[in-house]
């Protein structure tokens, strides 16, 4: 019985940990949904010249034949023979390995940690993580922007990496914010409200809200 005047105790140490993987949780399902949707609209930028349309990637690319029409339009090249009406699951798994075959020996990308079964079990996570692969390699990995930093490419340093690519096109669109890295520089806020208002004169406002669940995504997509 807690004596008259005694402070009451704060929550077992148990609870408290069911709150914070609870909030881990519902964080990591909001940055998921802000990268389904930007990458989903990456995705049908490219498939909508051959009318196509990804309406979920966590599904829509399961029987591998909108998988293989994105890699043949960022490609321009048409990919092996493969089942245009993919009823079983063999038939499935044949047509995505078709694709992912195609991405690591023709076009030389590097595919980890993701493998047929992991696109036609409909596993979000790693879909993501196979798109921004494909962005990084036909979008950031393009000869250079308009407006990008000539020094970048000069012959004593070569080729940069995408990360420096990116790095560089912020730093150019912010020249009086000093950011040098994708961790850091981005916590408390300010770059990426700068950012925004940067490319969206007027909208900064918003960034207070969406800073922890783009910076929860740069830090795993990066």
């Amino acid at each position: 019985m807690q004596a008259p005047g005694d402070s009451k105790s704060g929550p077992p140490a148990e609870e408290e940990e069911e709150m914070e993987q609870e909030r881990e949780l519902a964080e990591d399902a909001a940055w998921k949904r802000i990268q389904q949707n930007t990458f989903t609209r990456w995705a049908n930028e490219h498939l909508k010249t051959v009318n196509k349309l990804i309406n979920s990637l966590e599904t829509d690319l399961s029987d591998g034949l909108r998988l293989i029409a994105l890699v043949e339009v960022l490609s321009g090249k048409r990919l092996p023979k493969h089942n245009k009406r993919p009823t079983f699951r063999s038939q499935k798994l044949e047509n995505v390995s078709v694709a992912l075959k195609f991405l690591q020996d023709d076009e030389q990308i590097k595919i980890v940690n993701i493998d047929s079964t992991d696109i036609v079990d409909c596993k979000l996570k790693l879909i993501l993580g196979l798109i921004w692969t494909l962005i990084l390699h036909y979008s950031i990995s393009l000869p250079m922007w308009e407006g990008e930093d000539e020094s970048l490419y000069s012959k004593d340093k070569g080729a940069p990496t995408p990360k420096q690519r990116l790095l560089g096109w912020i730093q150019s669109k912010l020249p009086e914010v000093p950011i040098t890295n994708f961790t850091s520089d981005w916590n408390d806020g300010r770059a990426l409200g700068a950012l925004v208002d940067a490319l969206a004169p007027g909208t900064s406002f918003l960034s207070g809200h969406l800073t922890p669940l783009l910076i929860g995504s740069l830090h795993v997509s990066i």
